[in-house]
């Protein structure tokens, strides 16, 4: 018999907030954490803005000897951890280590330490680079420092799928527990891929906006977007056992109910027509929670504010719930926190959670012309309370990957 899994700790990193509630009073209110770039000199780039992570101070969490051997993005990770366990309230002593596990994804990795110790090795020779720069670059070593960190000893692991990246730990996550390998899963993503390298890569893909205006640029499904904001952070979750949970008397967020992943095996970077691959990601996602689409209230989109993905997803939609698509509301968080690549569906996995618990659908901000192709409620520019019962949130990444997981009104 599957097992039950719910969501019981939630931490964030973001540039809304170092904590859940200053965080999703951001998110309800319709705050954007995007800002022209301070931290890397784009002057000489076609985008000036994205969501930084202002006065970051890890050694305020962190020793500062370990702290020095993290990549930011282990560093945003492992304080996010902190956060979600605390906020949990689970007493590590009272669980069973083998099977207490850890699921982080990121989709880019240490690539602030790949630069700077390529910039070492190109000026002061290959004997000065550092002998930390392997594990502090490596994408896995978020989750391997929040194992060492909880002693967690169970099932290990860390999805690199891109912009999908969290979407797919949690779903692989919930996995685990539901097949009955894992009594707890911190689970999430990281990401701080505002370095210059990253930064002009996406640049000369034309992936990124190039509006300079921080208050308009991130538009999603709005018909003068013209490309995404880069975020940064991390999200992480604690999913539990339903029973397990009970028993020690947590504090239930939202249950996980389904997961859907896909590959459109179309390009490496462009979305298949009419979102064909992200339909059946959604429909699997709504199969595996034993509901039918009418029943689905809110879908946290992946939202871009990229030409190709807000319509192609809106097409999804429709295709995935039918007439019911018109009744359900869509909102695509990005446009407050910007995109936080590989934690991105981590981010949004927690909105879609507190959306629930609360009953609030969160806004879609900067909504202002709309875009005859994109014909759905966006949940333009001020969100609204609810009665939502089932969500899903999508993430949709380069190379084609597609994941989704359906969540539930915990009752």
């Amino acid at each position: 018999m599957k097992k039950r899994v719910v969501i019981t700790g939630m931490g964030v990193v973001s540039s809304l907030g170092m904590d859940i509630e200053s965080f999703w009073s951001s998110i309800k209110e319709g705050k954007s954490g995007i800002s022209l770039v301070s931290s890397i000199d784009v002057s000489n780039m076609s985008t000036k803005i994205a969501a930084e992570v202002k006065d970051f101070e890890p050694t305020k969490y962190l020793d500062k000897k370990e702290a020095k051997r993290m990549d930011r993005f282990t560093q945003f990770a492992v304080v996010a951890s902190k956060f979600a366990m605390e906020n949990s309230k689970l007493d590590i002593e009272k669980v069973d280590k083998y099977r207490f596990g850890v699921l982080v994804g990121s989709g880019i990795g240490g690539i602030q330490t790949f630069e700077d110790q390529h910039e070492v090795l190109m000026t002061k020779g290959p004997g000065r680079v550092s002998p930390f720069f392997i594990p502090m670059m490596i994408a896995n070593m978020a989750s391997g420092r929040i194992a060492i960190e909880y002693q967690a000893k169970g099932y290990n692991e860390c999805v690199v799928t891109a912009c999908a990246s969290a979407t797919n730990a949690i779903g692989d996550a919930f996995k685990v527990i539901q097949r009955g390998d894992a009594d707890v899963m911190i689970t999430g993503g990281a990401e701080a891929a505002i370095t210059p390298v990253a930064f002009a890569g996406f640049c000369s893909m034309g992936a990124m906006t190039t509006n300079t205006d921080p208050t308009t640029a991130c538009r999603p499904f709005d018909a003068e977007r013209d490309g995404f904001i880069m975020g940064e952070g991390a999200a992480i979750l604690i999913l539990e056992e339903l029973e397990h949970a009970i028993n020690r008397g947590a504090d239930i967020v939202a249950e996980v109910v389904g997961y859907g992943c896909t590959c459109d095996a179309y390009h490496i970077t462009a979305p298949s027509p009419e979102g064909e691959g992200g339909a059946r990601c959604m429909q699997m996602a709504v199969k595996d929670a034993g509901i039918s689409p009418q029943e689905v209230d809110y879908i946290n989109a992946h939202g871009t504010s990229t030409p190709h993905n807000d319509k192609n997803e809106s097409a999804a939609i429709k295709t995935v719930f039918g007439e019911h698509a018109r009744k359900l509301a869509v909102s695509s968080t990005k446009s407050m926190t910007g995109h936080l690549l590989g934690a991105a569906g981590a981010v949004e996995a927690i909105i879609s959670s507190l959306a629930l618990k609360e009953g609030f659908l969160p806004p879609t901000i900067n909504y202002k012309t709309p875009d005859p192709e994109c014909d759905l409620d966006y949940v333009p520019n001020v969100g609204r309370k609810a009665e939502i019962k089932y969500a899903i949130s999508n993430s949709l990444g380069f190379g084609g990957h597609n994941a989704a997981i359906a969540l539930k009104k915990y009752e």
